[in-house]
């Protein structure tokens, strides 16, 4: 693994110099809630703090959004954005790629999030943690963060598994687990590489699909055929 500094981490936040002045008013405002979700938690969120952060005039978020609730759902709104920026859904593999395609990417989206947006993992802890409280934003989040489920059920099915959903699931809870170790957990001060990333993948995915998929034809001439389609075995 590849240790990490607190300053590197302290860079990575939502939107590492503040919120842009080029942005919308409402990105500035969802990227000064995010901001403040990081540096001081959840009793730090206040219109008046997102004013100050933004560098907006007194009033402005309350003008945007009125009550706490729809504070919290502008700030769940532009962390889903945020995030689709870190797993860029066209470095995804499309249908017909095996699960060698499949590693690559969710390693280095992996990957990504653990050297430049940790910190957009703490203000998603922040938020989550909220909704347990909320049952209105425990709806809201719920619903905006299913937008990541399909596509990755999808491309379990393409690479072959007889339970995409349930797979689908349990790479998520892999994923959620290890993110949360490296950026909150006791492997805070350490990332592993891509190459460790993906070799976990290669066996999480060979434990949940066997021998269900064909050898990837692509293959290199020297590897011995692998049951999951797409990864050489060692």
């Amino acid at each position: 693994m590849t240790a990490r500094t607190p300053e590197s981490a302290s860079r990575s936040g939502p939107s590492a110099s503040g919120p842009s002045a080029s942005a919308s008013r409402a990105e500035r405002i969802g990227d000064a809630a995010l901001d403040l979700l990081v540096e001081r938690g959840m009793r730090g969120l206040t219109h008046r703090a997102v004013d100050e952060r933004a560098g907006l005039p007194q009033g402005s978020t309350s003008n945007h959004a009125r009550t706490r609730q729809a504070l919290l759902e502008t700030a769940v709104r532009r962390q889903v954005e945020l995030e689709a920026g870190v797993l860029t859904p066209h470095e995804m593999p499309g249908p017909g790629a095996g699960a060698g395609e499949l590693v690559d990417a969710l390693a280095l989206a992996l990957h990504r999030y653990l050297t430049d947006h940790r910190a957009l993992l703490v203000s998603r802890y922040e938020l989550a943690l909220e909704a347990t409280r909320r049952p209105e934003l425990r709806a809201f989040f719920d619903a905006a963060g299913s937008v990541f489920h399909g596509p990755l059920i999808a491309m379990m099915a393409d690479a072959g598994s007889p339970a995409p959903e349930r797979h689908a699931l349990s790479l998520i809870a892999w994923c959620e687990g290890l993110m949360f170790s490296c950026a909150a957990g006791s492997f805070h001060s350490a990332v592993p590489s891509r190459a460790e990333l993906r070799t976990g993948f290669e066996e999480l995915l060979r434990g949940m699909l066997g021998s269900r998929t064909a050898p990837d034809r692509r293959a290199s001439p020297g590897a011995r055929p692998s049951p999951v389609r797409g990864i050489p075995r060692r």
